[in-house]
C-alpha cells in the first residue's frame, strides 16, 4: 500500500481531550501525517501548550477550550475550525473523566460527569461531523477494552465505554450514505500520565502476566491506529472497533 494512502496532507482534524495522554499522542501523530489539527480540552491553556509544540515543528493547529459535555462546545469548535481552514475531515472523540470506586460510593454528580464527558460528548461529535463533514470524513471514538470485560470498581466507566460502541455503530449507519465513516478504538492498559499515577509496579506486572504480547500499551500505539482510521487506507471500514490491548481481552476469556 502506498504512503499516500496513509497521508493526511490537506486534511483538517478536531481531537477532544487532545492536550494530554492518548489524545495528545493522537494530535501529534495526525499532525505528523500532514493534518491540520484542532486541539480541544477542558482547559484551553493545556490545548495551547499542545498547539505550541506543533507550531515549533512548523505544523498548523488551533486550540479550543470548553466542556465537551455541552453540545455547543464541540459544535462551535468544529464550525470555527472549518471557517478558518475551509473543511473538517476527521473528528476524534477522546475526552473522558473517570473515577473508580465501590458501587456504594457512586454519586449522581460523578455519574453525570462521566456520562457527559465520555458518552454525551460522542453524540455531539457525531452531530458535528454530520453538520460539517463531507465525503471521505472520518469519526473516531475512543472506547475501551472495559467495554468488553467486567471492570472492578468501574461500573459507570465500563457502561459509558460500552455505550460508545453503540453510538459508533448507529453513527456509521446514519452517516455512511454521505461517505462519512464512524469507527472506534478500544485501548487496554495504556501508560498515560493519569493511569501511571494510580498504579503500582505490582499492578503493572499483573497486567503483563495477562497480556499475550507481554508489554503494556503506549499512547502512541493508540495514535497509530487512529491515523489508520483517519486515512484513506481504511476507506471501506465503518461501524467497527479495533482493540489495542496486546491480546489481553482475549486472554481473559
Amino acid at each position: 500500500m502506498s504512503a499516500q494512502a496513509h497521508s493526511l496532507a490537506g486534511r483538517v482534524a478536531l481531537v477532544t481531550g487532545g492536550a494530554r495522554g492518548i489524545g495528545r499522542a493522537i494530535v501529534t501523530h495526525l499532525a505528523d501525517l500532514g493534518a491540520t489539527v484542532g486541539v480541544l480540552d477542558l482547559k484551553k491553556e493545556l490545548a495551547e501548550e499542545a498547539v505550541a509544540a506543533l507550531a515549533a515543528k512548523g505544523q498548523a493547529a488551533m486550540a479550543f477550550g470548553g466542556n465537551v459535555a455541552e453540545q455547543s462546545t464541540i459544535m462551535e469548535a468544529a464550525a470555527q475550525l472549518k471557517s478558518v481552514h475551509g473543511r473538517l475531515d476527521i473528528l476524534v472523540s477522546n475526552a473522558m473523566w473517570v473515577r473508580y470506586g465501590p458501587i456504594s460510593e457512586l454519586t449522581p454528580e460523578m455519574v453525570r460527569r462521566m456520562v457527559g464527558t465520555g458518552f454525551e460528548s460522542v453524540i455531539w461529535g457525531i452531530q458535528a461531523a454530520d453538520a460539517h463533514m463531507g465525503e471521505g470524513g472520518s469519526v473516531i471514538n475512543v472506547s475501551s477494552a472495559a467495554a468488553f470485560l467486567g471492570l472492578p470498581r468501574g461500573l459507570t466507566y465500563a457502561g459509558v465505554k460500552a455505550g460508545v460502541l453503540g453510538l459508533t455503530r448507529a453513527g456509521a449507519v446514519d452517516l455512511g450514505p454521505r461517505g462519512i465513516r464512524v469507527n472506534a478504538i478500544c485501548p487496554g492498559f495504556t501508560t498515560t500520565e493519569g493511569v501511571m499515577v494510580n498504579v503500582t509496579p505490582e499492578m503493572v506486572q499483573k497486567r503483563l502476566a495477562r497480556t499475550p504480547m507481554q508489554r503494556v500499551g503506549t499512547p502512541e500505539d493508540v495514535a497509530r491506529v487512529a491515523g489508520f482510521l483517519a486515512s484513506p487506507a481504511s476507506g471501506f471500514v465503518t461501524g467497527e472497533y479495533i482493540k489495542v490491548d496486546g491480546g489481553a481481552t482475549y486472554a481473559h476469556l
